[in-house]
């Protein structure tokens, strides 16, 4: 072993564990690539400042969560904790907004990283899949996002989860609510950080996961009452477009989620097998963000699926995921001429599709037939000096056990087609 590992809380993808985290990120994009959603890559670092404003100078992410660096140029630079800031901030930079239609629809894949308390779902790195759909107000679009996320969890064949929605109404009325919350709050018993909390984000106190305040907050004002005929309207297109699409969601009048850029629709997926960290992954609309951020006024809207509680919430079942092998055939040359000519058979079957490997390093049949085994091919294709001689190759059926001399220049187009 290595003296060096992996930095506390984080962790190493190795087969075969990693392919089950390759077809779920596959399974979570599909949707989305089929409903016009381009793919976009963004940097692993940004300015400090993005995501100050862009997340909430108030959030535990930018107070505590944040890894942080200078550059030897003396610039702030941040790891980025979360994708939403990143997209948008690359979208206005390529004026995407400009040259195509509204929304600009947009799906990324990668790595997060957030300086947290390690623990079973909740690692200081993590992967997650998102999408967000920039610069059009539509009921409908946020809609489109939960029924697509709900599609990719159920394709992947998890049922136990559930869909948590609320409203955080807008800038016409989040104020009003604002401080009617404030003034609640500020005659609580509460520690010293979360009143300094109540005058930047009453909101955030909701989210407080502490007994002890959750105790004190059953008789808070409820947003819902607080809601503009505008939102009211909204929210509720939006849950009668998601209820005719046959998803069930549970109203959560406590969902504010942990990011300070938020409005109007929220939501939240949650699986009841994953313990203490049950949210597997969560958005909503977040109208000013643009305008945060520097940007035009553009109002749009998102979430991000987190593929490692994916993978959690799958074991929770106990779904196993049908994965294709990673080799259908295994090639085994006994001796020189049959290394070289074996190993141009396996590079053909490559260029016809077929995922083959080969006994490499000149071990006897012996061995090369239990690397053949651990391999999983479905057939292994073996050659020595006397089938040469006889212009075959022997081809093995691994799960029956049945073996058949096939003529070498017809070795590949026969395990092509029983292979379909």
């Amino acid at each position: 072993m290595s003296t060096f590992q992996a930095p506390k809380g984080t962790y190493d993808l190795t087969p075969p564990r990693s392919a089950t985290f390759l077809a779920v990120r596959e399974a979570i994009s599909a949707p989305l690539r089929d409903s016009g959603y381009g793919y976009i890559e963004t940097p692993g670092f940004e300015n400090v400042e993005l995501f100050a404003r862009g997340v909430g100078e108030s959030t535990d992410i930018v107070t505590k969560e944040m890894y942080t660096l200078t550059t030897k140029g003396g610039d702030q630079l941040a790891l980025r904790p979360e994708g939403t800031a990143s997209v948008l901030r690359a979208a206005l930079e390529a004026n995407l907004h400009k040259v195509g239609n509204l929304p600009v629809k947009l799906w990324y894949s990668g790595s997060y990283y957030r300086y947290e308390r390690p623990q079973a779902g909740r690692y200081r790195h993590f992967s997650q899949v998102g999408a967000e759909a920039i610069g059009t107000e539509d009921p409908a679009l946020d809609a489109e996002l939960i029924i697509l996320a709900d599609q990719a969890y159920r394709s992947l064949g998890l049922r136990q989860f559930r869909i948590l929605l609320n409203s955080l109404g807008d800038k016409e009325c989040r104020p009003v609510y604002r401080e009617a919350l404030q003034t609640f709050l500020r005659d609580l018993d509460l520690d010293e950080e979360t009143r300094r909390r109540i005058e930047i984000n009453p909101l955030r106190v909701l989210d407080d996961k502490r007994a002890d305040v959750q105790k004190q907050l059953t008789d808070a004002p409820k947003l819902r009452d607080y809601l503009c005929d505008a939102c009211k309207a909204y929210h509720e297109e939006v849950r009668a477009l998601i209820t005719a699409a046959g998803v069930a969601f549970e109203d959560d009048e406590k969902l504010v989620r942990g990011l300070d850029y938020y409005t109007r629709t929220t939501f939240e997926f949650v699986h009841d097998g994953l313990g203490s960290q049950s949210a597997v992954g969560g958005g909503g609309r977040y109208d000013g963000l643009s305008e945060m951020i520097g940007g035009p006024e553009l109002p749009s809207v998102g979430w991000a699926l987190g593929v490692d509680r994916t993978v959690l919430a799958l074991e929770a079942e106990g779904v196993e995921l049908d994965l294709p092998a990673t080799t259908s055939v295994y090639a085994v040359p006994l001796g020189e001429e049959a290394r070289r000519v074996l190993f141009g058979v396996v590079t053909e079957l490559r260029r016809a599709g077929v995922a083959a490997d080969f006994a490499f390093g000149g071990r006897g049949l012996k061995g090369a037939m239990k690397s053949a085994n651990r391999s999983g091919a479905r057939y292994t294709l073996v050659a020595g000096e006397r089938d040469l001689a006889e212009g075959v190759v022997q081809l093995k059926d691994m799960e029956s056990g049945e073996q058949t001399a096939v003529p070498l220049t017809e070795a590949a187009a026969e395990l092509a087609k029983r292979l379909g």
